[in-house]
């Protein structure tokens, strides 16, 4: 025992000290020891203190910032909840609450047994010791007094994100906004009767046009052409080679129903412009989609030019490519000279002239005509209207004439010096349409619109505040129908149409009817069923037949020879067909802009007509939503009983044997 106090002494720095007890210096020793267990107690207290505040530190930011998130999903939340209170809304909170309540508990009494494990890893050796231990345990304790307070108020975090809080808000419709000029029209009269022009009242129409007119019979003018020729006049009062104060004229569309007059509106105003010019060059060129179309309104321009000096010529295929070649041109003097003024065409037929240099110029184009706008645009693929502009503005930079025409751009002070002669776009169509998309297109410059649709939904169009009628008005294009048409459906099956025709014929005497299919093989078939079963003079006019023969046939269907003029789509854009009474649509048309045009060959320049569309049972809804929201005033629906049609049952079915024996025989050959 000696020994190892000795050894006790000698580590701790003591001498011996042989008066004192050995005792006592067992008991110095003894507190010593326990003096510094206290001091490193102290230590590891302070630093264990020092941590689980930096700890307690965080977790109240992280809870809070996790609190600020549930509060912000909460909130969302309870305008769900509003919604279901009257069906399950009290049990589903009263889970919510035992949920978060059994959340709280778990939580408190996990911060508990920590706060205890603590303690016992800290039991004090002395009272001293145990006083400042409890300090330190109520300032650990004070520190969890607040995230506890947050604990209850909001749910522990999950860890997942919680998805909900939807409003269903009505969505507002976004409203369409057109460009002025489509929104803000020049309006037409659609009542073609009373409103007819004196011809001698027409603003800017020269003498000998007037007397052509009267040659013609026609003493006044529709309100369409009352309207558009004094704007074409205007757009050419400084003459053919410069624009009204050396800017370019604004182009002008026509939007108005068939059969108002709308070819006469731009004849007469480019005969009477061109009338002046002094050397021969193509200065209008009229485009038009059909082969008939354009021979029709190459006969318009033709009988208004007879008299004066200026030619023209028609590029649509019905002569050889040879011939439409000699004359455009001929070679005088070494030089290339035109001998054409005005140039009506089909798309097609004039690309292929300007490919292949066949004479035909533009450099010198002042008007350009598109009629039957809409299916021109919709043939856009055959970039006929590109191939034009690029021809007219062909001249390069070396070319130092006064009549060099450079590309247009952006109006400024050297762009109009010198001033060339200006291209002015005529776009005229029964069914124009409305979307800016596709107008664009055509390129034109600071258009001017003339129309007779937008009379009465107009207001509609522009209005914030938008009644069911003007919503419909804003999502389908309106057109104007004829003022004397009557619109008819008729539901019928697949097998009684045939009888149905030749009911209308032979029983309501009904006669002559333009009767219009889908395709030209049902065309011939019924063309070939009516043959046969007799008594009914009966035709057909398709791309079967070659152009000759198309024209023959229309002519003879205007004398009265031909009773039942069966045709596709090929008649229906734009030909006027004089004696019309009464239009068929054996076959419903697909869309609306095919029957506007179908039904427009009746009714024309403000007579009456009848429209009847035989329908089967499952396209009748949709039909007839189509047409009314197109704008029709009205379609009527008439029944033919099955017992008007029981007289004709037995020698129809004798004659679809003996169709059946024709087609049989074609296919054979």
């Amino acid at each position: 025992m000696d020994t190892s106090l000795f050894l006790v002494n000698r580590y701790l720095g003591d001498e011996e000290d042989g008066s004192v007890s050995k005792e006592s210096r067992s008991q110095a020793l003894l507190a010593k020891l326990q003096q510094k267990a206290k001091e490193k107690q102290k230590q590891s207290v302070t630093e264990e203190l020092r941590q689980h505040t930096e700890s307690l530190r965080v977790k109240k930011k992280r809870k809070a910032d996790e609190d600020n998130d549930q509060e912000k999903q909460q909130h969302k939340k309870k305008k769900l909840d509003i919604l279901d209170t009257d069906n399950h809304d009290e049990p589903v909170q009263e889970k919510k609450k035992k949920k978060k309540k059994e959340r709280n508990e778990k939580q408190k009494k996990k911060d508990q047994s920590d706060d205890e494990g603590e303690d016992l890893t800290h039991t004090p050796v002395t009272a001293g010791d145990g006083q400042e231990d409890t300090g330190a345990e109520d300032k650990a304790q004070t520190g969890n007094d607040k995230p506890e307070e947050t604990t209850e108020k909001t749910p522990a975090p999950t860890g997942f994100t919680v998805l909900g809080g939807f409003e269903n808000k009505p969505i507002q419709k976004v409203h369409r906004v057109l460009p002025q000029w489509l929104a803000q029209p020049d309006v037409i009269h659609r009542d073609i009767k009373s409103n007819l022009v004196p011809v001698c009242d027409v603003t800017g129409l020269c003498a000998p046009l007037l007397k052509k007119l009267q040659q013609h019979g026609i003493q006044h003018v529709f309100p369409v052409q009352a309207e558009v020729i004094p704007a074409i006049l205007e757009s050419a009062q400084q003459g053919l080679l410069i624009g009204r104060g050396g800017y370019k004229p604004r182009d002008i569309c026509v939007s108005a129903p068939t059969g108002s007059g709308k070819t006469l509106a731009f004849v007469l105003p480019v005969i009477q412009v061109l009338m002046q010019r002094v050397v021969c060059e193509v200065r209008a060129l009229a485009v038009l989609p059909t082969k008939e179309l354009a021979q029709q309104v190459c006969k318009v321009f033709t009988s208004y030019a007879e008299g004066t000096s200026l030619k023209v010529v028609m590029l649509a295929g019905q002569r050889s490519f040879s011939a439409e070649q000699a004359s455009l041109s001929e070679l005088r003097g070494g030089a290339r000279r035109s001998l054409a003024d005005i140039v009506v065409a089909t798309p097609g037929r004039l690309v292929d002239h300007i490919n292949k240099n066949s004479g035909l110029c533009l450099a010198h184009l002042r008007f350009l005509i598109i009629d039957e706008a809409d299916r021109m645009i919709d043939s856009m693929h055959q970039s006929w209207l590109s191939q034009v502009v690029k021809a007219v503005y062909r001249s390069g930079p070396e070319d130092k004439s006064i009549f060099r025409r450079s590309d247009p751009a952006h109006i400024t002070a050297a762009s109009l010096s010198p001033p060339q002669m200006p291209l002015q776009k005529l776009l005229f169509s029964a069914t124009l349409t409305q979307n800016p998309e596709k107008l664009q297109q055509l390129g034109l410059h600071q258009p001017r619109l003339f129309s007779s649709i937008h009379s009465c939904s107009n207001n509609n169009t522009n209005t914030s505040t938008s009644t069911p009628s003007a919503a419909v008005a804003q999502k389908h294009d309106r057109f104007d129908f004829p003022q004397g048409l009557t619109e008819f459906y008729v539901p019928c099956t697949l097998s009684k149409k045939p009888l149905l025709i030749l009911h209308f014929i032979l029983r309501l005497k009904l006669s002559p009817i333009l009767c219009f299919t889908n395709s030209r093989e049902t065309a011939h078939r019924l063309y070939l069923l009516a043959k046969l079963f007799g008594g009914v003079q009966a035709a057909e006019f398709s791309s079967r037949l070659s152009p000759g023969e198309r024209k023959k046939t229309l002519k003879e269907f205007e004398q009265g020879k031909i009773q039942l003029l069966i045709s596709t789509d090929a008649a229906a854009r734009g030909i006027d067909i004089n004696g019309v009474k009464c239009v068929v649509n054996y076959d419903a048309p697909q869309y609306i802009r095919t029957y506007i045009h179908r039904i427009g060959r009746t009714a024309r320049a403000g007579k009456a007509g009848l429209a009847f569309t035989f329908l089967l049972g499952v396209q009748e809804k949709n039909f007839r939503q189509m047409v009314l929201e197109a704008g029709s005033p009205g379609i009527q629906k008439q029944i033919v009983k099955p017992e008007n049609l029981k007289s004709m049952e037995e020698r129809y079915g004798q004659t679809l044997q003996e169709l059946a024996n024709v087609i049989k025989d074609e296919k054979a050959k």
